[in-house]
């Protein structure tokens, strides 16, 4: 029989209501972001299929200052501008998951990033191995081992399943991970010529930001066009620009100091990433999405190598890489499974993992960038893996839905309504007492009510 003293430690258990409120709130934001995106997503497919010559126009229509080297098209300035911001929001999130949040701790980490990291090995494997035996080409290994946070909470909205906070913060902690990866793949394997002396000024740059920040100096007016300047140097060296989206966010401070109710970083990302949203990914959507679907296209995507790698990839690899990872990192640390959950819970969750979408798309883009066509089919191949893994994962989840309302309703629970959930105060005399208050005031008044009605029957029975 287990001890105190080797007691193991509990598995997507109850969080703490500070980082449970961080997260609510985090979630709520991106599940909006979410359902935007499944607009644009589907308001591109529609404009690409019914009026492809004006999408296509719209999309490589150029703009920008040439003498910059910014004369870029539409879908360009979507991939690398817009999505710097969505990799900004991503490295504030990393920072603060890193020094406040889940990741601080590296045993508790352990799990969730072996868990990410298995999570975009397999489907790495998966797409290996297929175009291995089939003879395609091995360059989009990466596009299938990227999560889409934002589609996967938008699906679980359109499906109506409630996820308890715990699966759910797992899934927001493996979409962070799996953001730091992708980005470490882009910067590593799709970088190709180096203008050394734009990456030196960008990276100058950046020495700047990360002074002007420690120094306290306050003001977008000073970070928005130092970003600007940073993120148009990036552009101009080969690196991906949204390295310098990234790198910013990694800079800012995530630790609150005495009387601060939010740390900068909080601040930042409170007030960007309803930009990041609601605003960049969905226009990278509605000109990246807009691919040609028709019978043949469908056809393709299951025959071709690349194509079929990518879909296997997002609804084979990445539920049984997030899956196994964290079974067997639960058994050899001895980390024992949140009693009101079940494996299959976690299986379901490592399954809608397997929306890859925002990540997977621009890799595809980057993978096959000299390949129009072939760039397209991966990308037709993206939304298709994206949409049998979340309807995979949906049928999973709402086997469960029922347990999962009541987990979350009394994860919600304030009976006592001092604005804090009852579950995190049972231990605390004041709770007890305050309950005890509210019981006794109940009693009283049935007590009155008792009366009253004791006293109606009492008249009824005189003489009339």
């Amino acid at each position: 029989m287990s001890g105190p003293g080797n007691r193991r430690a509990p598995f997507l258990g109850r969080m703490s209501l500070p980082e449970r409120n961080f997260i609510a709130e985090a979630l709520r934001a991106e599940t909006v972001g979410g359902i935007l995106l499944l607009v644009a997503a589907v308001a591109a497919l529609i404009w690409a299929n019914t009026l492809s010559g004006s999408y296509e126009a719209v999309r490589g229509f150029h703009l920008g200052p040439a003498a910059l080297g910014l004369d870029l098209s539409v879908q360009h300035w979507a991939a690398n501008g817009l999505l710097a911001v969505f990799f900004f929001v991503a490295g504030i999130e990393l920072k603060r998951e890193l020094v406040a949040g889940e990741l601080r701790d590296p045993k508790a980490a352990a799990l969730p990033v072996v868990a990410a990291l298995c999570g975009m090995a397999m489907p790495a494997l998966v797409y290996f191995a297929v175009n291995s035996i089939g003879g395609g080409s091995l360059q989009g290994w990466a596009v299938p081992t990227a999560t889409d946070i934002a589609f996967a909470l938008a699906v679980l909205a359109v499906i109506g399943t409630s996820l308890p906070a715990a699966l759910r913060a797992f899934l927001l902690t493996l979409a962070v991970v799996d953001d730091l990866f992708a980005i470490l793949i882009i910067a590593i394997f799709f970088t190709s010529k180096i203008d050394f002396l734009a990456l030196g000024l960008a990276a100058a740059g950046l020495v700047i930001f990360y002074l002007l920040l420690r120094k306290g100096v306050r003001g977008w007016y000073v970070y928005v066009p130092l970003a600007l300047v940073i993120w148009g140097l990036m552009e101009n060296s080969g690196v991906h620009a949204t390295i310098a989206g990234v790198a910013m966010g990694l800079m800012l401070r995530c630790t609150r100091r005495d009387g601060e109710t939010q740390s900068p970083g909080e601040h930042i990302e409170h007030l960007v990433r309803p930009l990041s949203a609601g605003l960049a990914v969905p226009l990278f959507a509605l000109f990246s999405a807009g691919v040609s679907i028709s019978g043949g296209a469908v056809h393709e995507v299951f025959t071709r190598p690349e194509t079929l790698g990518v879909v296997l990839g997002l609804v084979v690899g990445k539920a049984l890489g997030i899956f196994g990872g964290t079974w067997c990192t639960a058994r050899f640390t001895r980390a024992e499974l949140n009693p009101d959950l079940k494996w299959p819970d976690v299986f379901a969750v490592a399954s809608l993992a397997g929306i890859g979408f925002t990540v997977s798309l621009l890799i595809g883009e980057l993978a096959f960038a000299g390949d129009l066509v072939l760039t397209d089919e991966i990308k037709a191949s993206v939304l298709i893996g994206s949409l049998l893994a979340a309807v995979f994962a949906g049928i999973l989840l709402k086997v469960r839905n029922i347990k999962y309302k009541k987990l979350c309703e009394d994860e919600e629970r304030d009976e006592d309504q001092d604005g804090i959930p009852d579950i995190y105060e049972r231990d605390k005399p004041e709770y007890h007492l305050r309950m005890a208050a509210i019981h006794e005031a109940k009693a009283a008044e049935h007590r009155r009510l008792a009366e009253v009605a004791s006293g109606t029957h009492a008249g009824d029975d005189g003489p009339a």
